[in-house]
């Protein structure tokens, strides 16, 4: 896991670079890829989902250590061939699991995150999910084990294929070439990323396209269908801690509420978005059926406040990025303790952004947390004095400015309700 901060300290800085690269070139071509209360959800999100890694919490049925000790029939030696190997195991592997995640009803609970944005655009690309925390699809890596590919290989490639599959997530980039045959391009995850029923459930590739071909599931971007990006069921709040759970919550009302046993223990097991017939005429669900008239989520927001939502979120990540930097010196009650204000930091003003009535209590519990843990720390926060002097002290005037702001944008900020964008798309 330091290993993995250590990685990441490197990985974020160059995340944002791109995101920038890429907004300033939208700005040449005169294109609108980003809304920025939708950029802030998706870059909150990515900080969930480092933090969940941080925490460690995810439960392993099986390890691939322990696979590859009981399992292996191979020795190879060649190191670049076992880079090889790993690099199309964790691309078989990731396109299966990619496809189990969208078609069966609960697994789909592991992913909307990652398609809940309405833009399509590289920060998409960091909404990664937080409610995977037990690993199902071992089995998936049983081939690698059986080749006997080191531990390390596998872990080490596993990143370097995560990482590669951030660059795909843009608009800007068109058709290229005879990359379109070899590799997942832009042209081939943006049909991925939409809802258009000619795209649905298509290219789950995760760098080579060839297993889509291969599987029947590939769909090329068709020049008179253009994306609509988004979930079937629009998730209608920016706050990524709810959306990873909205799913599942559904499928709970479902179950309690249906009548049949069988439907019961079904509904978890169903295609994704199947619901028993009984519940769905008693508690009907908008669902988007013509993707050109949807209507994109949006919130009141004041120029003022979307410089205070991107305030709040670089804050954020600094503090962040001082946990990854210093998470070799860190007991796992110091990245806990970290760990839980940042959340509650991401849930507070991802709430407000929602215009939400819970905002201010949660901004009210998160003030008391922040003031306990400079409290409990003698007035230091996790020692970040050694990087920047008097940082303790900017941090408790952020705490209590934080609430001042939340209470100000809460009760007393009169913002007109923007009008709910229609998206007007030309066939």
């Amino acid at each position: 896991m330091e290993a993995y901060a250590t990685a990441l300290t490197y990985a974020i800085p160059g995340f944002f670079v791109l995101i920038i690269i890429e907004m300033i070139a939208s700005k040449i071509k005169g294109v609108e890829i980003n809304n920025s209360m939708d950029m802030i959800s998706s870059l909150s999100s990515g900080v969930t989902n480092t933090l969940k890694a941080l925490l460690g919490l995810a439960v392993v049925i099986v390890s691939y250590d322990w696979m590859v000790q009981h399992l292996a029939f191979f020795t190879i030696e060649n190191s670049l061939l076992i880079v090889i190997l790993a690099f199309i195991g964790h691309d078989f592997a990731g396109y299966w699991s990619h496809r189990f995640n969208h078609k069966v009803n609960i697994f789909w609970n592991r992913h909307i995150i990652h398609h809940s944005s309405e833009e399509y655009n590289l920060s998409c690309a960091l909404r990664q999910n937080i409610s995977a925390i037990i690993g199902i699809y071992f089995f998936l890596y049983i081939p690698m084990a059986f080749l006997g590919l080191p531990t390390e290989t596998v872990a080490t490639v596993g990143a370097i294929h995560l990482f590669a599959q951030f660059w795909y997530h843009t608009r800007l980039i068109g058709k290229m070439g005879w990359l379109e045959y070899v590799i997942v391009t832009p042209s081939h995850h943006r049909v991925h990323h939409a809802i258009n029923d000619e795209y649905i459930d298509k290219n789950f590739s995760e760098i080579f396209i060839l297993w889509d071909k291969l599987f029947g599931t590939f769909q090329a971007e068709l020049p008179d269908i253009p994306p609509v990006y988004g979930v079937k069921k629009p998730v209608e709040t920016w706050n990524p801690i709810l959306i990873n759970y909205l799913h599942m919550w559904g499928l709970i009302k479902d179950a309690w509420r249906t009548e049949k046993l069988w439907d019961k223990a079904r509904v978890w097991f169903m295609p994704t978005g199947w619901r028993p017939a009984d519940v769905r005429e008693k508690y009907p669900i908008d669902i988007t059926k013509n993707p050109y008239t949807r209507k994109k989520y949006q919130t009141p927001a004041s120029t003022l406040f979307k410089a205070w939502s991107w305030f709040q979120l670089i804050f954020v990540n600094l503090l962040l990025y001082h946990m990854l930097v210093s998470f070799a010196t860190f007991t796992f009650s110091d990245v806990a303790l970290y760990a839980s204000f940042l959340m509650i930091s991401i849930f507070s003003y991802t709430t407000l952004m929602d215009r939400h009535p819970l905002a201010i209590p949660v901004e009210i519990v998160r003030f008391f947390f922040g003031f306990f843990i400079l409290y409990q720390m003698g007035n230091s926060w996790f020692g970040i004095e050694q990087y920047m002097y008097g940082a303790s002290a900017l941090i408790a005037v952020y705490i209590l400015v934080s609430m001042m702001a939340t209470i100000y944008f809460a009760r007393f900020e009169k913002v007109e309700q923007e009008e709910t964008i229609d998206v007007q798309v030309s066939q």
